[in-house]
């Protein structure tokens, strides 16, 4: 980025100057938020029109550096959230930043367990994407719950199945304080969700669990046996017919 050009601009007026510092934070562009972060005029907690401030764009990139940078201003809000709800601490959870979720784990003035509009937490968007590393620095804080559902009733333990993240789903497993079998508003549970995906690994683990029932049948009927035969997942159809648990279905997928 040619510093001279982007310095000439930032002096035109102060709205290209907030501009660049979003696409500067968002880029990682360490010399250019430096350079604008000298400047009296320029708001380091400048919003667009999705309401996602400098601190949240690179958050969720992952510039650790300039996170840092932004981090050390008074005038900086890090925990802002932006339109969907969502704050810096969500988006690095969301993406896997190890290093810029430690930097605002740091922070007292950082909720780690704030939710966005649908009521998703950072530890359930890290949890939907498999981020393990990420889960394991939330399961040792005290101050995040790890079973919350959203607006629909899917809690971190039902998105990691859903995905067949299967190192989240023994990470949840270990935990008493998770209930692996709660039911989302459609009436699909975790294990349902697994199998109707076809993930095998995430139903080997479910299955002989007390607290998972194989036969839960969703609000259309369906349970999790019509829903891998109807999706092709011979594997799982396979697991369930061998299982003692589960019983072959004999509704029909809708």
């Amino acid at each position: 980025m040619n510093l001279l050009v982007k310095w000439e601009t930032v002096n035109m007026n102060k709205r290209n100057g907030q501009t660049l510092l979003l696409s500067a934070a968002e880029d990682g562009s360490e010399a250019v938020v430096r350079l604008l972060l000298r400047q009296k005029y320029i708001n380091p907690d400048t919003r667009n029109k999705a309401g996602r401030t400098p601190l949240s764009l690179a958050s969720e990139k992952g510039h650790d550096v300039v996170v840092k940078l932004l981090l050390g201003r008074e005038d900086v809000n890090p925990d802002m959230p932006d339109n969907g709800g969502q704050t810096p601490f969500s988006w690095a959870a969301e993406n896997g930043h190890e290093g810029v979720v430690k930097l605002l784990l740091w922070r007292e003035n950082v909720n780690p367990d704030r939710p966005d509009n649908d009521c998703g937490t950072p530890f359930s968007c890290a949890a939907e994407y498999g981020h393990e590393r990420v889960v394991k620095l939330l399961l040792g804080r005290e101050d995040v719950k790890p079973d919350i559902p959203d607006n629909h009733c899917r809690t971190p333990f039902s998105w990691a199945a859903r995905y067949g993240h299967e190192g989240v789903v023994k990470l949840l497993l270990g935990r008493e304080d998770i209930n692996p079998d709660i039911p989302g508003n459609n009436g699909r549970t975790p294990f349902c969700r697994a199998a109707r995906y076809g993930h095998e690994g995430v139903v080997k683990l479910l299955l002989g669990r007390e607290d998972v029932n194989p036969d839960m049948s969703d609000n259309g009927g369906q349970t999790p046996f019509s829903w891998a035969t109807k999706n092709g997942h011979e594997r799982v159809v396979k697991l369930l017919q061998a299982s003692k648990s589960a019983t072959p279905g004999t509704a029909h997928p809708q």
